[in-house]
């Protein structure tokens, strides 16, 4: 006994020799401090190109410039203007107009992209397919090419004279307008549909990749084919990244600013307000209407989250016979409730009508239980 003991008392003393150390489960100050030491680049440039800049926006909107003079010469004073710049900003019709445009834009452009995206993701996720790595470098490169060459780029394929695509289709009888009035925005959607379906690829594949193989091999096991598995299988498990893409996408086209402002020189129909983003930098580096422009990009921001948020809520609802469920649950628990009441309303008029000179009877000796039913 006396032997074990020893070794229990040694057993938690280091070593004769040993260096001693002291062990504490509360955090150093170095420690504490060591998060935000790394964390202090990236929340310094957070603060100085997102934050600032939308809280600047909100004040500028809120704001305006009197100028004394034709150009300002006899003095500039600034004001707080209230929502002017909002009620001048809605009432122009152009940028309204522009609104519109992009919204138009994005219903038919977006699913587009999302669909050729989804199918080329498939496709190289498939087991029969060759090179995979090859293609989808081939697929993500016009993504690594910047927005303004791009535009460039499909410009020269736009203009007749210059474009082989147009000569070729004139050769055969048609003579086609890509920067007419009515098709110039298909081209500006050719050219983002480009420049971003191998982007939002590569997302979808990321998500194809973390399918456990066993859900293959059952499918197999079960005859499923290459359609069934796609359909049944990779689609449903691929949602989330389709949502986000869709997402990014939907902020994006109201984003849209440097193919129109680059097509400008080169199609006629596109004019200063063409998009949201457009007529906002008209007013500001044109007229020089910061105030008025803020208000614009406070709407289009607006417009984001609101057409994001609505996406996000229609695509999140649960199924109808969840939906269903829900509610027989939901009217089931109200009836329940109110049963519970009314054994409870029951005996309390019991007890409080006991006959006079009588002790009064509980809801128990009543047969009730209360609540508690």
């Amino acid at each position: 006994m006396t032997q074990q003991t020893t070794t229990r008392q040694s057993a938690g003393r280091p070593a004769a020799g040993a260096p001693a150390f002291r062990t504490s489960t509360k955090a150093t100050s170095a420690q504490k401090r060591a998060p935000w030491i790394l964390l202090a680049p990236f929340l310094a440039l957070f603060l100085l190109t997102f934050v600032i800049p939308i809280i600047s926006a909100l004040f500028q909107s809120f704001t305006t410039v009197d100028r004394e003079g034709l150009f300002g010469e006899d003095g500039v004073v600034g004001r707080f203007a209230g929502f002017d710049n909002y009620v001048i900003a809605l009432q122009d019709s152009g940028f309204v107009a522009s609104i519109g445009r992009m919204l138009l834009f994005g219903i038919v452009q977006v699913p587009v992209m999302i669909i050729a995206c989804t199918i080329l993701a498939l496709l190289l996720e498939s087991a029969s397919a060759r090179w995979p790595g090859f293609f989808r470098a081939i697929y993500f490169m016009p993504y690594g090419v910047p927005g303004v060459i791009a535009t460039i780029l499909w410009s020269f394929l736009y203009v007749p004279g210059l474009s082989p695509i147009v000569a070729g289709l004139q050769s055969i009888g048609l003579q086609p307008d890509f920067l007419g009035a009515n098709s110039v925005l298909w081209s500006i959607a050719n050219i983002v549909t480009w420049t971003y379906t191998g982007y939002n690829m590569l997302i979808i594949v990321a998500q194809l990749k973390s399918i456990p193989g066993e859900v293959y091999e059952a499918a197999k096991v079960d005859g499923a084919n290459a359609f069934q598995v796609a359909w049944r299988i990779q689609i449903p498990l691929i949602a989330p990244a389709l949502v986000l893409t869709t997402v990014f996408s939907i902020i994006g086209t109201l984003q849209l600013f440097a193919e129109p402002q680059i097509l400008s020189t080169v199609a006629p129909a596109i004019d200063t307000e063409y998009t949201p983003n457009y007529a906002a930098y008209t007013n500001a580096f044109a007229f020089n209407e910061y105030g008025v422009a803020s208000a614009q990009a406070v709407i289009i921001a607006l417009a984001a989250f609101i057409l994001s948020f609505a996406f996000l809520a229609l695509t999140n609802r649960p199924p109808k016979d969840e939906r269903d469920r829900r509610k027989r649950a939901k009217r089931d628990g109200l009836e329940a409730r109110t049963a519970l009441q009314t054994r409870a309303a029951a005996g309390s008029t019991v007890t409080t009508t006991a006959e006079p000179g009588l002790p009064a009877r509980t809801g128990l000796q009543n047969g009730t239980k209360g609540t508690d039913a």
